[in-house]
């Protein structure tokens, strides 16, 4: 978009969204945007207020999860927000966002600025095809996930696994299992002979270790559920955060 607009990261790469705070700069200047784009549905938990003051203030906030049909959340009640693990959803995501920046801020509507989104879509839809291919050698009776929390459903429902139990039973790494959680979910595991478990790279991994120590011969796989990586990690953008988890998944499964 050139000088057309300014472009501010809230969140760094790494980072916990379900527990992150904004620095008071960062609040003023979400509040003085004329646009936030933002999850929606909870998933930035410790940005909620400040979403809110800027929405007060007259910021458009553009949610990505009203622009797709929600899951419910496999443990507890609500809808859950992790639509990015699905490349297809992205794909109708990125186009809701650029058609609502357009009408927000009219300059940017250029035919450079719709190929560019057309560009970014069509990336899209090769990813969801190339994540499909690579997991392709995962046979069926192994697609099972057991994840450090509830994050993958909406992967596990447009590639076909199943997701067998979250170390942590909830949507949000904030919260914590009980010792009879744990027992419980690592005796499913070793029922299942699961061979891997998928921790969060932005989140300890202690709880996934701690499942593993219970008894579940089983290795903690790394996987960019929640946030990017730094440069260089396979996961320094959402295309590439995508096909690395793709590849890890496919690599302990298979």
């Amino acid at each position: 978009m050139g000088s057309l607009a300014g472009v501010e990261v809230i969140m760094p790469p790494r980072s916990d969204p379900h527990d992150f705070a904004p620095t008071p700069k960062q609040v003023e200047a979400m509040r003085s945007a004329d646009l936030l784009v933002v999850n929606g549905e909870g998933f930035e938990a410790g940005l909620v207020d400040a979403i809110d003051a800027a929405e007060a203030d007259g910021a458009t906030v553009v949610r990505a999860t009203d622009a797709v049909e929600l899951r419910p959340l496999a443990h507890g009640a609500g809808k859950d927000p992790h639509v990015f693990t699905s490349p297809a959803n992205m794909v109708v995501i990125a186009q809701a966002i650029a058609d609502r920046l357009a009408k927000v801020l009219p300059a940017v509507e250029t035919p450079a600025y719709r190929a560019q989104v057309d560009a970014y879509v069509g990336q899209l839809r090769s990813l969801d095809a190339d994540v499909e291919e690579v997991l392709r050698v995962v046979p069926q009776e192994r697609r099972v996930l057991v994840t450090n929390h509830d994050v993958f459903g909406y992967f596990a429902d447009r590639y076909d696994f199943e997701i067998l139990g979250a170390v942590v039973p909830s949507g949000s790494t904030l919260a914590e299992p009980s010792s009879k959680d744990l027992r419980e979910l690592a005796d499913l595991v070793a029922r299942a002979g699961v061979p891997a478990i998928f921790a969060d790279t932005s989140s300890p991994r202690r709880l996934a270790d701690a499942l593993a120590g219970e008894g579940a011969d089983v290795r903690v796989v790394e996987l960019f559920s929640e946030s990017l990586g730094e440069p260089g990690s396979g996961g320094d953008t959402y295309l590439d955060l995508m096909r690395t988890d793709a590849e890890r998944i496919a690599a302990a499964l298979r």
